[in-house]
């Protein structure tokens, strides 16, 4: 990890305090910049994976809820390490940066594939670089801002991500309209917006983190972490600042609820297969994907402001709750137009959760303990994801649409119950 001179670190302290109502620190205008980039480059090739597996690489709906379930369900488990490890050792750029260049690197392989196990291991490893640097570049988030407009931060990092989720499947479109089913070609171009988002973090990123004060991971005089399961107990002791799991009940009940309500949230691609079976054309499903992104962007920056004023409970709420209502709708569907509808519909759910969710966390623990508390957030969704594809997947193929959806309806209707009793 880089070494901080107390000039920059002095640097980095100002560029937090001087963020106003008017004005985003510089960190998260650069972490936002590279979620752009990153998310080009990586819809241009997600919406059209569903069609790749199962019409070219020859593989079913059970293999799609199991290459998208594991890439997630392990990418999880490496966020719990990275979030710790990035506390520990007192820096998170270098995570950061090493998580986005792995996905840069492995995404364009995919046009190399010529069986369902190929892109099973490429997108299970391009997944991990997304574990590496998801929770220490939301802890850099939280650290670069006040409360006062955390929110707003978070809204503003999701909305450039979203951003990034219709430019996208706009190249790809287009692509595809000169070069039609030529989807190898295209997987292959994802590596130029991966090289800008690697450059743009390596020089424009800044780690307010890093402090000689801090005592590093390899310092004799701190105490290792070990797991500890008092937390399942509702108990504490004099270690718990040590372990694994330092956090009260209230953290606890929500990673119960989001646990919960991720069971019934399966992979967005069985959404795009359930579009091409209501008629929308392949060409299109790129143009519906980034339309759906659009409504993710542009809802975030509102929805970021309204929980700073609020509260991210409430939106936490409402999104939960209209997700359980577009589900089933997803599974009554009987028309491409009601598809174009409803993904724009979901759209809203997003832009509703994703900023009151991640800046709820940082409400309920301390700094010191973000990146670990951001790690278990992300550990929590993603191991509960891979028995959720699974399980949608085998009730997609075994009783249908209608039967997969409902599922998923009720218990994001459960974990909203639960989280109401917060």
């Amino acid at each position: 990890m880089e070494n901080r001179r107390p000039a920059d670190q002095l640097a980095d302290t100002a560029d937090v305090h001087a963020a106003s109502k008017k004005n985003l620190p510089r960190n998260v205008k650069v972490l936002g910049w590279a979620s752009l980039f990153n998310d080009i480059a990586g819809e241009m090739i997600y919406p059209l994976l569903a069609d790749f597996l199962i019409n070219v690489l020859h593989g079913t709906k059970l293999w799609l809820g199991i290459i998208d379930g594991t890439a997630e369900s392990l990418s999880s488990f490496v966020k719990l390490w990275s979030g710790r490890r990035a506390d520990r050792v007192g820096s998170h750029k270098g995570f950061v940066v090493f998580g986005y260049a792995l996905g840069a690197l492995l995404r364009p392989l995919a046009g190399l594939a010529t069986a369902p196990w190929h892109l099973f291991t490429i997108r299970v490893t391009e997944r991990l670089g997304k574990g590496v640097r998801t929770p220490p570049r939301d802890a850099l988030i939280a650290d670069s801002t006040t409360p006062e407009i955390r929110g707003w931060a978070f809204g503003f990092h999701q909305s450039m991500d979203h951003l990034g989720s219709a430019i996208g499947p706009a190249i790809a479109a287009a692509f595809l309209w000169f070069r039609p089913h030529d989807l190898r070609t295209l997987f292959l171009w994802t590596a130029l917006p991966g090289l800008l988002v690697v450059l743009l973090l390596w020089f424009g990123l800044r780690d307010p983190h890093a402090s000689p004060t801090r005592k590093r991971a390899n310092d004799p005089a701190r105490p290792r972490s070990r797991f500890s399961l008092a937390w399942l107990r509702g108990g504490s002791d004099s270690s718990a600042s040590d372990s694994i799991f330092p956090f009260d009940r209230g953290f606890r009940l929500y990673l119960i609820a989001l646990v919960i309500f991720t069971l019934g949230n399966s992979s967005d691609l069985f959404l795009l297969t359930r579009a091409q079976e209501r008629g929308v054309p392949l060409w299109l499903v790129p143009i519906l994907w980034g339309a759906f992104g659009l409504v993710k962007g542009v809802g975030n920056l509102f929805a970021g402001r309204a929980v700073d004023r609020i509260g991210p409970r409430p939106m936490i709420l409402m999104g939960w709750i209209i997700y359980a209502a577009i589900y089933l709708a997803f599974g009554l569907a009987t028309a491409a137009w009601q598809i174009w509808a409803l993904f724009l519909a979901y759209g809203i759910y997003y832009a509703l959760t994703e900023p009151a969710e991640k800046t709820l966390v940082a409400n309920l623990v301390d700094r010191e303990n973000r990146g670990l508390a951001y790690g278990w957030y992300n550990c929590a969704i993603g191991a509960a994801t891979l028995p959720a594809s699974a399980l949608f997947g085998a009730l997609y193929d075994q009783f249908g649409a209608m039967a997969a959806f409902g599922a998923g309806a009720g218990l994001a209707l459960i974990a909203a119950i639960l989280l109401a009793r917060l």
